[in-house]
C-alpha cells in the first residue's frame, strides 16, 4: 500500500486536472478503486481566512463561494477549514456548481477580551510563537498546523490601514500566525494598501514577503504591491490577477416574488441600482469620513426619480449588504426608504429585491438587468461578469482598476471629485450609453473570466506542490 500511495502522489496532478480519465489513471497506477484510495489517503487540508461565509456582505460571501468552488473543482479531495467570526467549531455544507455538497469545517477567529477562548485571535497570535506548546494550548493553532497551506483573501480590499488600526491588525494577524507556524501562506487576489502608517507598511511587507504567493486583483493594485516589495519583487510569487468573484457561479433562486418574475419576463427594460447603506444612511458621516463633494443620498434619489420620469424602464433596488434595519451598513433599509418615496406614483415600476438571496442568487438577479449602477464593489463585479452594462458610484480607488480591466474605465464616478449634479448627469448618461458599454465589456470581460480560471489553476498547482513537499 505504501508504494501505491507514493505512486498516487507522484501522479496526482494527472487525476486532479482531468488530463486523462481519473478512475482509469488511478486504477492503472495503484490497482485500487478511486473510492478506496480517497478514503485511505490524507486529503489536502487548507485553512481559509478573510472570507467569512456568515457575513451579511454578499461581496465577502462571493469571495468565499468562488474560492471554495474553484479550488474544489481542481483539487477534489480538499478539506477546507474556514475561520470565521463565530464561536468554536461547526460545520456547514457548500454547494458546488455541479450540485455536489461538500462539508466545510468552520472555526471561530475573533477579537475581544475573552482570552480564555481558543478562537481569540490575540491568544492565537501568542500561542503561534510557542512552538509545540502553542499547539498543545490552542486547538486553532493545531488546526492550522495540520493544514497544507493557508489561504487569506482579506475580504478582498481590507488589507489596508485606512479603515483604522484595529481593523488592520485583525486582517494582519492570521497572516502572521501562518508565517510563524511555517505554513505556506497564499495571499489570494486582493488589493494592497494604502498603508498610511510607516510601521503598518513595514508589517504588511513582512506578511507579503512571508507568503508563498501574493496575488493582486487588478493592475493598479499590482503596482501598489510591486512598490511595496521594491527590489524584493519576485514575478514567480507576486502576481497580477483578477477578483475571484469573476468566477462566482450563478444560480436562479428557487423562490422569488411573483411580481418580480413577471417583471423580468416581459419586454420592459430592467434597470438595477445597488444603494450602499453605509453612505446613504448617514450622509454627514460619509461626507466627513470620505471627503465627499457630492451628497450621495441626493444623488441616488435624483437618479431614481429621473429614470422613472424620463424612461419607460423599471427600477430594481438591489441590496448587497443584507445587514438588519437599524444598522448603519444596511442596504435593505436604504433601498426601502427610497422605495417609499416613489411607490405612490410609480408602484408598478419600482421594487426592492429580496434580501434573502445568497451571493449566487443575487448574481443571477443582477444578470437579468439591462443596465446596472452599483456602489458596493462586488455588486458591480456580478454585473460586469454577466456582461451587463454597468457604472459605479465609487468612493475609493479600488473600483477603477477593475472597471478599466473590463473596458469600462469611463463608467467610474467618484463623489469625492464630482458634485451632486455632475454625478447625477454622469449616471444618467451611462444609462443612455448602455449599448456602447455593453459592446466594450463584451470584448474585454471574457478574457478577464479566463484569467480568473487561470489564476485558480496556478494557485492549485502551487498548493499541490506544497502538499507533496509537506508529505
Amino acid at each position: 500500500m505504501l508504494c501505491a500511495v507514493r505512486r498516487y502522489k507522484a501522479d496526482v496532478k494527472t487525476y486532479v486536472y482531468g488530463r486523462f480519465d481519473g478512475p482509469v489513471v488511478m486504477n492503472a497506477l495503484t490497482g485500487f478503486e478511486p473510492d478506496t484510495m480517497a478514503s485511505e489517503l490524507s486529503p489536502l487540508k487548507l485553512s481559509v481566512f478573510g472570507c467569512d461565509p456568515a457575513t451579511t456582505n454578499r461581496g465577502v460571501s462571493a469571495l468565499y463561494s468562488a474560492t471554495l468552488s474553484g479550488l474544489s473543482t481542481r483539487l477534489p479531495f480538499t478539506r477546507f477549514t474556514v475561520f470565521d467570526s463565530g464561536m468554536g467549531q461547526r460545520h456547514r455544507k457548500h454547494e458546488l456548481p455541479c450540485g455536489t455538497l461538500i462539508d466545510i469545517r468552520l472555526r471561530g477567529l475573533r477579537g475581544g477580551k475573552r482570552f480564555d477562548r481558543s478562537e481569540n485571535v490575540h491568544m492565537m497570535k501568542i500561542a503561534s510563537r510557542l512552538g509545540a506548546l502553542g499547539a498543545f494550548l490552542n486547538s486553532g493553532i493545531r488546526e492550522i498546523d495540520s493544514s497544507a497551506a493557508a489561504l487569506d483573501i482579506s475580504g478582498g480590499d481590507s488589507f489596508s490601514d485606512i479603515y483604522g488600526t484595529q481593523r488592520f491588525f485583525s486582517i494582519l494577524k492570521p497572516k502572521l500566525i501562518a508565517i510563524q507556524r511555517r505554513i505556506p501562506l497564499f495571499l489570494m487576489p486582493q488589493t494592497y494598501g494604502p498603508f498610511a502608517c510607516p510601521k503598518n507598511r513595514k508589517l504588511a511587507l513582512h506578511a507579503v514577503l512571508g507568503a508563498e504567493m501574493a496575488w493582486a486583483r487588478d493592475k493598479r493594485s499590482f503596482e501598489v504591491l510591486a512598490d511595496l516589495l521594491g527590489s524584493r519583487f519576485n514575478p514567480m510569487n507576486h502576481r497580477c490577477g483578477v477578483d475571484v468573484a469573476f468566477g462566482l457561479p450563478i444560480r436562479k433562486p428557487s423562490q422569488l416574488p411573483e411580481q418580480l418574475l413577471e417583471w423580468l419576463d416581459d419586454s420592459t427594460p430592467n434597470f438595477g441600482l445597488n444603494v450602499s447603506g453605509l453612505i446613504y444612511n448617514d450622509v454627514t458621516a460619509a461626507k466627513t469620513q470620505y471627503n465627499f463633494r457630492a451628497n450621495y443620498r441626493e444623488t441616488i434619489e435624483q437618479v431614481v426619480q429621473r429614470v422613472l420620469a424620463e424612461t419607460e424602464g423599471r427600477v430594481f433596488l438591489v441590496p448587497h449588504v443584507m445587514a438588519r434595519h437599524g444598522s448603519h451598513e444596511s442596504d435593505p433599509q436604504a433601498c426601502e426608504e427610497i422605495y417609499q418615496k416613489y411607490r405612490a406614483k410609480y408602484s408598478d415600476r419600482i421594487m426592492v429585491t429580496p434580501s434573502s438571496l445568497d451571493e449566487c442568487e443575487v448574481k443571477w438577479l443582477i444578470a437579468q438587468m439591462d443596465w446596472f449602477c452599483g456602489t458596493r464593489m462586488h455588486s458591480t463585479i456580478a454585473a460586469l461578469s454577466s456582461l451587463v452594462p454597468t457604472c459605479t458610484i465609487a468612493y475609493s480607488d479600488k473600483a477603477r482598476g477593475v472597471f478599466e480591466m473590463c473596458g469600462a474605465g469611463e463608467q467610474v464616478f467618484d463623489p469625492r471629485q464630482s458634485s451632486t449634479a455632475e454625478l447625477v448627469e454622469c449616471t444618467l448618461q451611462s444609462l443612455v450609453n448602455r449599448f456602447e458599454t455593453k459592446r466594450l465589456i463584451s470584448q474585454c470581460v471574457p478574457s478577464v473570466k479566463e484569467a480568473a480560471e487561470q489564476q485558480l489553476q496556478a494557485i492549485a498547482d502551487r498548493l499541490l506542490s506544497c502538499s507533496l513537499e509537506k508529505h
